[in-house]
């Protein structure tokens, strides 16, 4: 049998976030597995273990230490693995670290890892060294981390063909053993109806009606280029709505507000949070387009999720976003008029043009990116196959 640690997601079930459904996934699919055993570090207020889709899970009490959080939960549930292997005489075990939190600590837990007979995998993310949210000092330290991560890793697993040739290029003194396997989705339509009562509420409280808006969904940060959606769409003639699902607040907020005065531009619609994954299942699907802006990280879980379930998607025209989607989106870029302009042609699309590329969109999902296959590239890696 081969054992399998997995450390860096907050842990499962899943309640949020790629990493979190990335390993509740994996472990879903393969629960009848009797050919790997897989160990999850679960984020918790406790210590303790126990067990979900076949998997052993292992909690990992953090204490309150505001952002330093994440790199001693790594840590700690580095050490619980090492002790874990030793006592239960566990051999050529695997561990996976998802993310580049704690490259200083890495040559250290890699030759612990070695002497046990075992391997050091990392899955590095995506550029978050690039990430604006972060000040001078916080992006230094994570392209500092990601090199020596990259470095003392036996195995580099990357969701993103363009993510796998930056590691490839970037670090190539080190010639890093680099390979491919792409973050999953599903092609599930909602259980909600069109009359469902939460969905007409939601549509009525924002000023919303189905078919009749574009949508965003993602994170509130510069590098999600809101600035540059809001301006265009506001340059647009569109008489379709831009309903916006996120959280939007804080200096970000009010310096875009004070930049743009999108809030003035009363087809703009900030909607807030939308956690029931059913009702947002439903929202992408209603929605007349989705606008996607992301610009940093590899395989981004929103955007596969709208090419599964969105009839039309405009995205960003970066490697990482044409990856994903090929001949199944309409593509805009950071120049002046570009998503405008676009905007202004998918509003005249007809029905038939739509629908293909909505055909296309879905296709990519199943070929390339559905869960099961997903978790069986997985096996056959962690087997050796």
């Amino acid at each position: 049998m081969q054992n399998v640690f997995i450390i860096g997601s907050k842990g499962i079930p899943a309640a949020y976030g790629g990493f979190e459904t990335f390993v509740d996934k994996l472990t879903e699919y393969h629960s009848g597995n009797s050919n790997i055993k897989y160990h999850i570090a679960c984020k918790s207020g406790e210590n303790g273990d126990f067990e979900y889709n076949n998997a052993h899970c292992f909690k990992i009490s953090v204490p309150d230490i505001g952002s330093a959080q994440a790199v001693y939960y790594d840590l700690k549930a580095l050490d619980y693995c090492c002790n874990y292997i030793r006592e239960k005489k566990i051999e050529d075990p695997i561990v996976y670290v998802l993310t580049c939190r704690i490259g200083p600590w890495a040559r250290k837990y890699a030759e612990k890892i070695h002497r046990l007979g075992g391997k050091l995998y990392l899955n590095p993310d995506g550029h978050e060294w690039k990430r604006a949210k972060w000040s001078p000092y916080i992006r230094k330290y994570w392209k500092i981390s990601e090199k020596l991560m990259v470095k003392n890793a036996d195995l580099v697993i990357c969701d993103s063909k363009n993510i796998e040739k930056y590691i490839s290029d970037a670090y190539s003194e080190y010639k890093p053993a680099v390979t491919y396997i792409a973050y999953g989705a599903e092609i599930l339509k909602s259980d909600i109806s069109d009359d469902d009562e939460e969905l007409l509420e939601w549509y009525s409280k924002n000023g919303l009606t189905k078919g009749q808006y574009y949508l965003i969904v993602g994170r509130f940060v510069p590098e999600n280029n809101y600035e540059t959606m809001f301006r265009e769409f506001m340059k647009s003639s569109s008489e379709k709505q831009l309903a916006v699902i996120t959280d939007a607040s804080g200096k970000f907020y009010n310096e875009l507000k004070e930049k743009t005065h999108f809030d003035h531009d009363k087809r703009i619609k900030l909607c807030g949070t939308v956690y029931d994954q059913d009702l947002l299942k439903k929202i992408r699907e209603n929605a007349y387009g989705y606008i996607h802006g992301h610009e940093v990280g590899g395989t981004n879980p929103s955007l596969l999720e709208a090419l599964g379930s969105t009839n039309l998607n405009l995205l960003l025209d970066v490697g990482f976003n044409r990856e994903c989607a090929e001949n199944g989106a309409l593509y805009w870029t950071k120049d002046k008029d570009s998503l405008s302009s676009l905007i202004e042609k998918a509003d005249k699309m007809s029905a038939v043009e739509i629908h293909n590329y909505s055909v296309n969109a879905k296709k990519r999902i199943e070929d390339s990116y559905n869960w099961e296959y997903i978790a069986g590239k997985y096996e056959q890696l962690f087997m050796k196959i």
